[in-house]
């Protein structure tokens, strides 16, 4: 669970970082190099005879889903919604967590569904408001779209993960990325005028930081993560990282925010992330 939470607070730090230095870049671009630099960190520990072609081509796959088409539709839905909107309705994703890990064991867990329950309010007290932008619900749908591509991929990491239990992480998360950098890529090839794609120095920065750090560091750790916890920690975790995020904004960037709400949130979370770690 320290790796979710270690994880949670680097996120936490990115959106700050976003904000303030890349919105005036194409957004699939960002995605690809993103992408990109998180596959060079792992180029390193790549071995590709460790594993049989037909379990590399699932790791690629899931990478695929997980990371590259996640961000596709995720950076779609800007174009139909606002800002606060797109983060808003991220919170949906723990209850696709949730149904995504009960088909597969043929069963809902109540405790889990409870926990689920609890984390949506937490991060809903946060982030929910009422109308929507012109399209929104075309970017309602893409986000959904986003959230259960995020949650397919986490869980099925965890289960596929368990059929290799000798294999090192480092080694089979360059698969992921590679998945990711080809349907990313794929979609910014289709989009990006690439011939205006000139960031500045400290932008290159903030995007080196982003995809070695909060890509590749951040999406390993947390895929880590998931493989040493059940699929209701990885839920409530999955909407954790809103309130810590509204926490490190007030408490380092200088922004405002609710106390009182941020508070109700935190400990929506603290009971949701107790009900998914104990024991029946």
């Amino acid at each position: 669970m320290l790796y979710l939470v270690a994880v949670s607070l680097l996120w936490a730090f990115s959106f700050g970082l976003i904000k303030v230095g890349l919105t005036d870049l194409d957004a699939n671009a960002v995605a690809t190099v993103r992408l990109t630099l998180a596959l060079l960190v792992f180029l390193p520990f790549f071995r590709p005879r460790t594993i049989p072609r037909p379990a590399a081509f699932t790791f690629i796959a899931i990478g695929a889903i997980q990371f590259g088409l996640m961000y596709a539709l995720y950076i779609t839905a800007f174009h139909y919604l606002m800002a606060y909107e797109v983060v808003m309705f991220t919170i949906f994703t723990p209850i696709y967590v949730v149904l995504f890990d009960g088909a597969l064991a043929g069963k809902l867990n109540r405790r889990a569904v409870a926990a689920t329950g609890l984390a949506l309010v937490g991060a809903g007290i946060l982030k929910w408001r009422g109308g929507l932008s012109d399209g929104g619900l075309i970017g309602f749908f893409l986000m959904q779209g986003s959230n259960l591509c995020f949650a397919v991929g986490q869980i099925a990491y965890q289960r596929y993960r368990q059929q290799w239990p000798r294999a090192i992480d480092a080694k089979l998360f360059a698969w992921l990325y590679i998945g990711a950098v080809l349907a990313a890529g794929s979609v910014s090839l289709a989009i990006t005028d690439w011939s205006t794609f000139h960031p500045a120095i400290n932008q290159w920065g903030a995007l080196v930081y982003l995809g070695v750090i909060a890509s590749g560091v951040g999406f390993f750790g947390w895929n880590l993560g998931v493989t040493k916890v059940n699929a209701a920690t990885v839920a409530v975790f999955n909407n954790l990282k809103i309130p810590l995020a509204v926490a490190v904004a007030l408490l380092v960037f200088g922004e405002k925010a609710d106390l009182s709400r941020l508070s109700v949130s935190l400990a929506c979370m603290a009971v949701a992330l107790y009900l998914a770690q104990k024991r029946p």
